[in-house]
């Protein structure tokens, strides 16, 4: 065992465990998580409930209630997704004081098929804020085009967020444009920009996958060279765009204000292909003000056997540029690939969401009154 994961904390990088179930909380894995592995917060998504929903009978009360009550079963999901978050924010409360408002998080994703829809997309935002009614919480909007003006109109409201979806280095400029624009509403409502925080959810590993399936094609020597190089790249290009956004004037001005930084956050960290390093995304990822969301695997490989020797991000920008360059000489076209992870993403979380639908509606049948 080594004490890894305390040197990637003390590095400036936030722990976050990319998994959440009932059985987490009740049986105490998620407090020892936060005790012991130096987890400071928790991120959701449907694919994750609907594993967690679909095994064991940890839910079985709940959703013998919900169906004794012929619920629907989106308010089925709302009510046992929201049960979660909520009992997981609790359980976070210490982190989240003592960090004052930065960690101890727990993100909640608004309805996947809502991610073209602005105003719908706002309206779900402001109910699950409403039904987790914790100050602790995120609500997950993805980057879409649809999704820019509904992430600044929440900010604005005061509804802290974590971005999520997020693949191009211009995309994620357009996210950090859209949290200093609700910063601005926020301000003119007369809102404590203290109390609102935001994460913006980079996606690493399924940049690899893409890119790494598009060189394999090519088949080359030079084009192999390049296979486990675009992800990190990617990734230390958007740090150094954050750093760029977040020392700007307009983001002084809001700083003085009280404003905090919209943190990036690395997400899809488990890696796809055996070959690599089970631990790349995190060790090759490390720099300060940062949060990493970790699959338990991850995190248990992170903690084994992961080699933390500091930033590993500073420095980098110009060999990170020069491996993206060297895709495009190739003919892989970096607009394109980042076009069809986003168009992937969406489907795969509306995928997902339909899977939850159907696991729990097949529960709640299972576990309904017989008539009479």
């Amino acid at each position: 065992m080594t004490d890894a994961l305390k040197r990637l904390s003390e590095e400036g990088v936030a722990i976050w465990l990319d998994d959440l179930s009932r059985k987490r909380i009740t049986s105490g894995n998620l407090a020892e998580l936060i005790d012991q592995q130096h987890v400071v917060g928790v991120t959701t998504n449907p694919t994750i409930f609907q594993k967690a929903i679909s095994q064991g009978d940890g839910y079985d009360q709940q959703l013998s209630d919900l169906a004794a009550r012929k619920v629907t079963v989106e308010e089925a999901i709302r009510m046992i997704t929201t049960a979660d978050v909520r009992d997981a924010a609790d359980i976070l409360r210490p982190v989240f004081d003592a960090t004052g408002g930065q960690d101890g998080r727990v993100s909640i994703e608004v309805d996947p098929r809502l991610a073209h829809d602005e105003k719908a997309t706002v309206a779900e935002a402001k109910q699950l804020a409403w039904l987790v009614d914790r100050p602790n919480t995120l609500i997950k909007i993805p980057a879409t085009q649809a999704g820019l003006p509904a992430i600044a109109d929440t900010i604005g409201l005061g509804i802290s967020v974590n971005v999520t979806l997020i693949f191009s280095l211009e995309r994620y400029r357009k996210v950090m444009d859209a949290y200093l624009t609700g910063l601005e509403r926020a301000k003119e409502r007369g809102l404590d920009l203290s109390k609102i925080h935001s994460v913006a959810s980079f996606f690493v590993s399924r940049v690899d996958t893409e890119i790494d399936k598009r060189l394999e094609d090519l088949g080359t020597d030079e084009a192999k060279a390049l296979r486990g190089k675009a992800a990190v790249a990617n990734a230390r290009l958007a740090y150094q765009a954050y750093e760029e956004v977040f020392s700007s004037d307009r983001w002084n001005a809001l700083e003085n204000a009280g404003a905090n930084r919209q943190r990036p956050l690395w997400a899809s960290t488990g890696v796809k292909d055996p070959a690599y390093q089970d631990t790349l995304y995190v060790t090759e990822l490390v720099a300060p003000n940062t949060v990493n969301t970790m699959p338990e695997a991850t995190l248990e490989a992170t903690e084994d056997h992961g080699e933390i020797t500091g930033n590993t991000v500073a420095g980098t920008y110009e060999q990170a540029r020069a491996d993206l360059d060297a895709l495009e000489k190739l003919g892989i076209s970096y607009d394109d690939v980042v076009r069809v992870l986003e168009e992937e993403g969406v489907e795969k979380f509306e995928a997902s969401w339909n899977d939850l639908l159907k696991s729990t509606q097949a529960e709640l049948e299972r576990l309904a009154p017989s008539e009479g």
